[in-house]
């Protein structure tokens, strides 16, 4: 066995519950669990483990909490807040929930699937496709986060205007707590007010509470009509103004409200392949709507042709295109989600994942674009987000021709006053994404000290040892 900041004895006793061929201590084969997708956030770690079941995870953690070793549990790495990296010291374990990737049950009846955290989000999405189900969770990175991830960050994505984030779309829970014992709270139920509800403080903790190694999550019907259309608007009070003629006359039809900034469109079509743009003109900002009708695929046209009409009638508007197939809808949604990517050509990219009451998102928007260049002059905008609530990934990217790590170097001045925005309008520094590393220091500085000693007094009585995922959120 490799060196090791870990007690050799220690290690020997973690890599025997999971078997030589299941840990990793290679340095190179460990390499891919040491940094996130954007480079951001890196650490260093002697032991990987990689348990096949719920006894292995529970062992691992009564061991953990009897030798005082800190673990770090790891889903599909995809974390863009850092929760998920280990320290700097090489003290810490992680602890891959990868081969945990069972569908336990899919109950048609119940609208229910039994997963197990290492499934993958896209893997849930397909079986319940081939069930004429809808598992209406859906994200960017949905082709390798795994859905224990998904729940212990709890996440959001396109459909939380519709569906709910995924603390709505999970109805029970197995964790494992640091002691080794296991909570089994895998209930269907939709309706039960036994106690105090567990689950939920598992959901968005982060791992650090316990290990969600398996959960019950919703199924909904499969829509029998869905329509898309790409829209340009003059500006995001325009986007406003149409998202409330569609809510009133969709109603839950309305899955999706996505405002996009046209910098973020022209980053897009310049770097991502095969990508055109569906307006002949170009718009100052776009909106991208879906409508899904359980009754008809004429029903989600009406509707849609309807919404649109209004807005161009208003002159909100000023042009749109209906996809006229399910291709060309994949089309559409190809460019939204591709605008994280087609950010990292351009450079440095300070990002800003916050909610504001969806009536506030034009003046946040337009106070954050001044702020921006006070903070560095020349700095480039680049807003997207889900603005049916009031979610924005504003993000920032750095002055043509500029010095990368010089622009970097102006990450907290930036993230300093674009979240005094936020706060003033009583909104969240943390949207979708968690806090992990990244905003732990400004959660503990912001929010009411009370919450804080809540958390803390929390943390300390499910986790003794402090031996999960320290370091993160509180």
């Amino acid at each position: 066995m490799p060196d090791t900041a870990i007690d050799p004895e220690i290690a020997a006793r973690f890599i025997a519950i999971v078997g030589e061929g299941h840990a990793v201590t290679d340095p190179h084969d460990l390499e891919p669990y040491l940094v996130e997708p954007r480079g951001r956030y890196a650490g260093v770690s002697r032991l990987v483990l990689r348990p096949a079941n719920v006894d292995e995870v529970s062992q691992i953690l009564k061991l953990a909490s009897e030798t005082g070793t800190a673990i770090v549990p790891q889903g599909g790495n995809t974390g863009l807040v850092g929760a998920q990296m280990p320290d700097n010291s090489g003290t810490q374990v992680i602890l891959s929930l990868s081969r945990l990737n069972r569908i336990r049950e899919i109950d048609l009846s119940s609208n229910t699937m039994t997963v197990e955290a290492g499934v993958v989000l896209e893997t849930i999405q397909t079986a319940a496709d081939d069930n004429d189900r809808l598992f209406p969770l859906s994200l960017g990175s949905q082709g390798s986060c795994q859905i224990g991830g998904n729940l212990s960050s709890n996440a959001g994505g396109t459909g939380v205007l519709a569906y709910g984030n995924a603390r709505e779309l999970c109805l029970g829970v197995e964790v494992v707590l640091p002691t080794g014992e296991v909570l089994d709270d895998l209930r269907k139920l939709k309706k039960d007010n036994t106690g105090y509800d567990l689950k939920n403080l598992f959901v968005g903790a982060e791992g650090t509470l316990g290990i969600i190694t398996a959960a019950i999550i919703k199924l909904v019907p499969k829509p029998k009509g869905r329509e898309v259309a790409w829209i340009g608007l003059p500006d995001p009070k325009a986007a406003l103004d149409l998202f409330t003629i569609a809510s009133s006359a969709a109603g839950a039809s309305l899955t999706a409200f996505e405002l996009m900034q046209k910098r973020s469109l022209d980053f897009t079509l310049k770097h991502i392949p095969d990508t055109v743009s569906p307006l002949q003109g170009e718009h100052d900002w776009y909106v991208l709507m879906e409508i899904s009708s359980g009754r008809s695929a004429e029903d989600a046209r009406g509707l849609i042709e309807e919404i649109v009409g209004a807005g161009l009638e208003e002159e909100l508007v000023e042009d749109a295109a209906l996809a006229m197939n399910l291709a060309q809808a994949g089309d559409f949604w190809r460019l939204r989600e591709s605008m994280s990517e087609s950010q990292r050509p351009e450079g440095g990219s300070i990002k800003h994942d916050v909610s504001v009451p969806i009536a506030l998102v034009p003046e946040f928007i337009e106070k954050a674009a001044a702020v921006i260049l006070t903070v560095v002059p020349g700095a480039r905008m680049v807003c997207f987000g889900h603005m049916g609530d009031g979610n924005l990934h504003l993000n920032v990217s750095q002055p043509e021709g500029a010095d990368k790590e010089e622009f970097l170097s102006h990450d907290r001045a930036m993230h300093d006053a674009v979240h005094a925005i936020v706060r003033a309008m009583n909104g969240s520094i943390s949207a979708e994404h968690g806090i992990g590393i990244m905003k732990r220091d400004e959660l503990l500085a912001t929010a009411p000290p009370l919450a804080i000693d809540l958390m803390r007094r929390i943390k300390a009585s499910f986790d003794p040892a402090g031996i999960m995922n320290p370091g993160k959120m509180i």
